[in-house]
């Protein structure tokens, strides 16, 4: 089976990948790669920037197909935020509680349409030669919950809420939360490039 890499060493994101694409691919993220760079500098100001910047990147140093992934959590109300800085919305770069506990602060007075946000995943596929052949992006609305509702997942999973399962993302197993989510839609939009790029380039 080909091997396609995620660009990052998240753990939770792997596994939620893996659970997507495991019948196509053996995807693997930073982890067994010596060489791969401790972090990536996400500069980018959109999240397809970030992801074909981890794609482009990753891609030809390790000498793989790779992912580039770029996630997070849009409030409108919030003039965008927490958005391409999710994951280090509090300071700390991959501190959940931090993060949610910002977040219900900066919307401690908000009620109703107010509390309405979007996830959105962004999804770069590279060839080994650093080229991007894809680019796929996938969105879930839904309401930013006043705390936090059941340990599963991960980021603002707690928080986020869906009206018409009354569950959080934290809430929700994992084979619902894939049919509903932005990384489980933007999977389903790579799956057929991944076929027609990766599976039938294999001998």
């Amino acid at each position: 089976m080909p091997r396609l890499v995620l660009g990052s060493r998240n753990k939770k994101k792997l596994r939620e990948l893996v659970e997507l694409l495991s019948d196509l691919v053996d995807v693997t993220d930073l982890t067994p790669f010596a060489n791969a760079p401790a972090d990536i500098d996400e500069t980018g100001t959109t999240f397809e920037e970030n992801a074909r910047i981890k794609a482009t990147t990753l891609a030809p140093l390790l000498n793989e197909w790779v992912i580039g992934e770029d996630s997070g959590l849009v409030v409108p109300a919030l003039n965008g935020d927490p958005g391409v800085y999710s994951a280090r919305y509090a300071g700390t770069h991959g501190d959940d509680a931090a993060n949610n506990a910002k977040l219900l602060a900066a919307m401690a007075t908000f009620t109703g349409e107010k509390r309405a946000g979007y996830y959105v995943s962004t999804i770069a596929l590279a060839d080994p030669t650093g080229k991007v052949v894809a680019v796929v992006d996938g969105r879930c609305w839904g309401v930013i919950g006043t705390q936090p509702r059941g340990d599963g997942g991960f980021g603002y999973d707690p928080l986020f809420i869906i009206p018409e399962y009354h569950a959080s993302f934290g809430e929700l197993t994992s084979t619902v939360k894939h049919a509903l989510s932005h990384r489980g839609r933007a999977v389903s939009k790579l799956r057929p490039l991944i076929r027609s790029h990766i599976l039938a380039a294999t001998p």
